[in-house]
């Protein structure tokens, strides 16, 4: 029997964060005894996706044994994270970790500038969109920018407190950035983006330049950390805006651009979900390209491959001196907190 490891994967529960785990069943040394780790904030939703795990593994038979585990956690809610932390102590050594999170502040579409944008580049409509509304100057319970907290900074904090278990496995994190996420969207007069009407794209922003700014110091430290993108691929957040028309419109504008040349829409989770494993597991561990941004891509005819991206790291120090003082500032504000939410499953 191989050797035993961890892997979590925050926002399981999504299309993409699903797919990380079928990937990664199917990746990893099938004599390794796998932990999945399954984040979610609600305990049904943490039910339903260990049950989809448990059938994707079952066809794999693959001879090592799967066993899942599960936290409770809300990024946008700092009790929350360090009560995930406390729930992390029990595991000598973490091997994997996926910071899988997209949240938004979406408030529909602009149809207007939709249509506009589809009849005049519809490459660009269906790759960077400008209709999606995104509400300005929502914050969360903690007071920070809601997006900010809930994209980078909650998910900083949690692996800045399991530095050790982390360390202990030699462990790869692999952030998930975004196509989107060109410098124009974030501004740094307002990294919590409180005035932003971009938040989502500002948030990858700041993942790329975080991840620029710390890789190296984690190598130090026998981590090795890896920056990622999706590619464009189906997602839950916009269905509640879309009917069944907009909807298979939709689709059909992924397919066409793909077959028009586009590599990054790669339109199904499973093949969106290549490159975070792909890096994950990869043999060799003296790759020197991290700084580089890995990105799910795909062929006219959907056969998928990886591809690079170099990125502007312009204030990339800047941001992670500003993350670790955040970071101060809330292990004072939590350092009396007492948290317990375990349930059993």
């Amino acid at each position: 029997m191989g050797e035993r490891k961890v892997a979590i994967v925050t926002g399981t529960n999504s299309n993409l964060g699903l797919n990380i785990v079928y990937r990664l069943l199917e990746r990893e040394d099938p004599d390794t005894r796998l932990t999945i780790v399954v984040t979610s904030r609600t305990l049904p939703r943490v039910r339903e996706v260990i049950d989809q795990i448990k059938k994707y593994a079952d066809k794999l038979n693959r001879p090592g044994v799967v066993d899942y585990d599960y936290l409770l956690v809300d990024f946008t809610n700092m009790v929350s994270v360090l009560s995930a932390y406390n729930d992390l102590k029990k595991y000598k050594a973490i091997h994997y970790f996926f910071v899988n999170a997209a949240q938004g502040v979406y408030d529909g579409i602009d149809w207007v500038g939709a249509t506009k944008q589809s009849l005049t580049a519809p490459m660009e409509a269906v790759t960077n969109p400008n209709y999606r509304i995104q509400r300005v100057g929502v914050k969360s319970k903690d007071g920070m920018g809601l997006v900010f907290q809930a994209n980078v900074f909650g998910p900083y904090y949690l692996i800045q407190k399991i530095l050790p278990q982390l360390v202990a496995g030699h462990a790869r994190i692999v952030w998930v950035s975004s196509l989107m996420s060109d410098p124009k969207y974030l501004s740094f007069n307002d990294l919590q983006m409180i005035k932003s009407d971009v938040t989502y794209e500002g948030s990858k922003r700041l993942v790329d330049l975080l991840h620029l700014a710390s890789y190296k110091d984690l190598a130090s430290k026998g981590i090795k950390q890896y920056l990622v993108h999706p590619g464009i691929f189906q997602s839950n957040s916009f269905n509640k805006f879309l009917n069944v028309f907009t909807y298979y419109g939709m689709l059909f504008m992924f397919y066409l651009a793909r077959l028009l040349g586009s590599k990054w829409h790669n339109i199904v989770g499973y093949k969106a979900a290549n490159a975070p494993v792909y890096v994950a597991t990869m043999k060799d561990t003296n790759i020197k390209d991290q700084q580089l941004k890995y990105g799910s891509a795909t062929t006219w005819d959907a056969r998928e491959y990886i591809e690079t991206q170099e990125i502007d790291s312009t204030g990339s120090n800047d941001v992670l001196k500003y993350m670790d003082n955040l970071k101060n500032e809330w292990d004072e504000k939590l350092k009396n907190q007492i948290t317990n939410t375990r349930v059993p499953i």
